[in-house]
């Protein structure tokens, strides 16, 4: 519940101080770019190393470069089908394809399957979400912002940084979020956002789920709360990625602000769906 507040405190916090005009209209590319060159960074390098492998848990690691493969076929094709500018397709990759495994993910599988599998949620989310993030996130982030520009030096810089930044993270990139939230934009985007959800919140999941179901036991704990993972909402970090090379921020920030709050809604659908068929 304290993380429902955070979240939902620090998006008002946003929205109010563009009301009020007290920050420059550029404030946010601020903010965006010391959360992706310092605290994003400084999160994956402080927590990776407290982490105990397990050979079980393979299947929690893979899930996030499974979704993300997936969701790269599904919105290039789409960016074919519907005429999609690249900004925009790029936006749709980074948001539609990257769960929010850690903030919403982990207080959600202690809630439905209990304190015990927290460790899955976490190597989900450490090796899978953030590692994909700072490799293959960082590369479509370059890819689709302005022609092919990937740098491997830049990348390197972004993977170095120091962990007292890390507790900033969270507070910085909601309240950026917040800052450029416009509803009223809603509109003119509904297409793509109804896109980019409907993948996320439904035929990402689903697509792990089939996988799964061919390849490992669906009655095990760890590959059931791995599934439920997929179905979170969507992951902050690679919002911020997208923000910060300018990848349709309108959509992105809408797709967080409407996203998040709606998985709510599907995530006790999906752990109904995963308790009848396991």
């Amino acid at each position: 519940m304290n993380n429902y507040i955070l979240l939902v405190s620090c998006f008002v916090l946003g929205m109010l101080l563009r009301k009020s005009g007290r920050l420059p209209d550029n404030a946010p590319s601020a903010l965006n770019g010391f959360i992706v060159n310092v605290s994003l960074p400084a999160l994956t390098l402080v927590t990776v190393h407290q982490l105990a492998w397990d050979a079980r848990l393979i299947g929690a690691t893979l899930m996030a470069w499974v979704l993300f493969g997936v969701g790269l076929v599904f919105f290039w094709t789409m960016s074919r089908v519907m005429h999609l500018k690249r900004s925009t397709t790029g936006a749709l990759m980074l948001t539609g394809s990257m769960a929010n495994t850690s903030f919403i993910g982990l207080p959600m599988i202690e809630s439905w399957y209990g304190p015990e599998l927290i460790g899955v949620g976490i190597v989900a989310d450490q090796f899978g979400s953030y590692f994909v993030l700072s490799t293959l996130g960082l590369v479509v982030a370059g890819v689709y912002s302005s022609g092919v520009r990937f740098d491997p030096k830049a990348v390197a810089k972004k993977i170095f940084t120091f962990a007292p930044f890390v507790s900033l993270l969270l507070a910085l990139a909601l309240v950026s979020m917040g800052y450029q939230l416009r509803l009223s934009a809603v509109g003119g985007r509904f297409r793509k956002l109804c896109l980019g959800l409907g993948f996320k919140l439904l035929l990402g999941p689903l697509a792990i789920l089939l996988t799964y179901a061919a390849a490992l036991r669906l009655r095990r704990p760890s590959v059931q709360v791995t599934i439920f993972e997929a179905a979170m909402g969507l992951m902050i970090g690679a919002a911020i990625v997208a923000m910060d090379n300018d990848l349709d921020p309108s959509l992105v920030t809408l797709m967080v602000g409407i996203g998040i709050p709606l998985s709510f809604l599907t995530l006790p659908g999906w752990w109904w769906l995963l308790q009848r068929i396991a």
